[in-house]
């Protein structure tokens, strides 16, 4: 597979973006934006710096302790970024800085200003506008600025908006480069996955496989999982974020994965359930067939025009169906789906979008664009450009009143699709899925 890849986003995407940001803005009005700051792990050590999404979405600037404004004053825009100055002294201690004197050309803004003077030139720079466009966050050391502002330089807007009500929208329809990053996050999670599958084996620990998929991150560019990895053997695998990942892989047992990179910042997201021996036992496949038929059906119905709702109707009768051929549920299958008996078994939703966060923003609601902000229907039909997850799944827990044969087995099947003219696009599609297919790769040990 050729991974020649794209690792950084071209400078006008970004451009572009503060543009479409501008033009949906009122006139006379100002945008802030800030980033994330560290995060202190243990007394003077940090966690590894990430960015703030809408930060890296409008600047691709990965420093902490910087502010994004961007005014709009007579229709004419005007960017600015108030960031930590060149320090030789700490640069030696902690890394390079940009600096405020490159900081105009490396990030095509106009102009940029130490972050320590940010509440001295902000009243400056956003006097007389009549608008403030910022996300909404009280715990957020950007609302503490903007209060401090208020008491100190008595500047206030009579109009405050949520900026993250324009940046989602805009978030939840990616470009073609944002495509090209986000199948390259695909592929390398991909072949993670492809590794933990050959390499297990009865009496390995969960932890072994999830160095296995870091290791695989790792050496194609992925520095970091775009979430907490999951390595579910067993009945651990009925547990939806299960994240401990310390037990021992038991012969005759199936183990669930869910894992993916963050490529670029952008993230991968696949699961897959494979026998612990490289080999399913015939209950295990009798429910991990319900389960791939299900996945199956609802890549081919998630397309431009239909809703996650829909699909996830379909995907809930294909699984009624089989849990009733099974003998785990019992009963007419019009009436387990009205009275949602499947609920035990798969308690989830379909899918969600995917992007800059591994659940990333944007709104499932149709109602959502007439102004219902509270609805939680995800009927809105999807659109070209839209990237999301499929990942229909069946837990069959020990206590459950179920068959002995089916107690304890987890299935979950996941892949990310982006919405196309032509239907779909399966950008995971690497990753072994079909029983056979599986067996073969893990005979490859």
């Amino acid at each position: 597979m050729d991974l020649a890849y794209m690792a950084k986003m071209p400078a006008e995407e970004f451009i572009t973006r503060r543009q479409k940001l501008v033009e949906q803005m009122e006139d006379n009005s100002v945008a802030v934006v800030f980033s994330s700051q560290e995060q202190v792990r243990n007394n003077d050590c940090c966690y590894p710096f990430r960015q703030d999404s809408y930060f890296w979405y409008l600047t691709g600037f990965n420093e902490p302790d910087s502010i994004l404004v961007i005014t709009k004053r007579d229709g004419v825009s005007q960017v600015y970024c108030f960031l930590r100055p060149s320090d030789p002294l700490m640069e030696t201690w902690n890394g390079r800085r940009l600096g405020i004197e490159k900081a105009p050309q490396e990030l095509s803004i106009n102009t940029a200003y130490a972050i320590e003077d940010f509440l001295a030139i902000f009243p400056k720079i956003s006097q007389n506008l009549t608008a403030l466009y910022y996300k909404k966050d009280q715990q957020s050391w950007g609302e503490i600025l903007l209060n401090q502002l208020k008491q100190e330089s008595a500047v206030d807007f009579p109009r405050i908006f949520d900026v993250a009500l324009i940046l989602d929208e805009m978030r939840l329809f990616k470009s073609t480069n944002e495509i090209a990053l986000m199948q390259q996050a695909g592929q390398i999670s991909a072949l993670a996955h492809i590794r933990a599958m050959k390499e297990a084996r009865p009496n390995r620990f969960e932890y072994e496989l999830e160095s296995e998929i870091l290791h695989e991150f790792n050496r194609f560019g992925a520095r970091y999982a775009s979430y907490n990895s999951i390595v579910a053997a067993g009945e651990n695998a009925c547990i939806l974020h299960y994240t401990e990942n310390d037990q021992p892989m038991k012969d005759g047992d199936l183990v669930l994965i869910d894992a993916g990179c963050e490529f670029a910042m952008y993230a991968g997201d696949i699961s897959r359930t494979f026998p612990v021996n490289g080999k399913f036992t015939q209950p295990q496949r009798e429910i991990y067939e319900i389960v791939l038929k299900a996945q199956k059906r609802a890549i081919e119905l998630l397309v431009a025009g239909n809703s996650i709702q829909q699909v996830n109707d379909a995907v809930v009768r294909i699984k009624v169906e089989g849990l009733v051929r099974l003998g785990i549920l019992q009963g007419d299958v019009e009436q387990l789906i009205e009275q949602q008996a499947y609920r035990e078994f798969y308690m989830h939703g379909l899918g969600h979008w995917l992007g800059l966060d591994v659940h990333d923003v944007g709104s499932y609601s149709q109602s959502f664009a007439n102004g219902d902000r509270n609805s939680r229907l995800r009927d809105r039909p999807l659109e070209i450009g839209m990237v999301l997850t499929v990942e229909p799944g069946l837990y069959i827990s020990s206590k459950s009143n179920v068959p002995e044969q089916y107690k304890g087995i987890g299935v979950r099947i996941e892949d990310n699709i982006v919405i196309t003219e032509h239907g779909n696009k399966i950008l995971t599609s690497a990753v072994p899925k079909e029983i056979d297919d599986i067996e073969k790769l893990m005979a490859q040990q």
